[in-house]
């Protein structure tokens, strides 16, 4: 099992956006966070939006949104990672990487010792 930081970081194509283009990202993204929760054995530990006190688009950390998951395997986080690339945008014309980015941190659960 893998411990797994997803940053997601909003891109200016999201702040250039109608806001009916961006209501059509939003249900790309909550489709793109369904699929990462449904994928056989990952666990979401917890997820976290910072986007009321960073403004504009975040091309490097800091990044706008964070899931921290449980992963069994390499080949499963890329599978999530892989989301951004396949998850259409309204009519399909484009998919979310055009709006969002993401980069995973592999890692292990760190216990405090006592």
């Amino acid at each position: 099992m893998q411990r797994v930081l997803f940053c997601i970081g909003i891109n200016q194509n999201f702040m250039n956006a109608t806001a009916d283009e961006g209501k059509q990202v939003w249900q790309a993204f909550s489709q793109m966070m369904q699929g990462i929760d449904n994928l056989p054995g990952v666990t979401i530990l917890g997820i976290m939006d910072d986007d009321r006190i960073m403004v504009g688009p975040s091309a490097t950390a800091p990044w706008t949104a964070y899931i921290m998951a449980d992963v069994p395997d390499y080949d499963t986080v890329v599978e999530a990672c892989n989301f951004f690339r396949t998850t259409p945008v309204g009519d399909g014309t484009y998919k979310l990487w055009k709006y969002a980015r993401v980069e995973a941190r592999i890692g292990r659960e760190l216990v405090v010792p006592e």
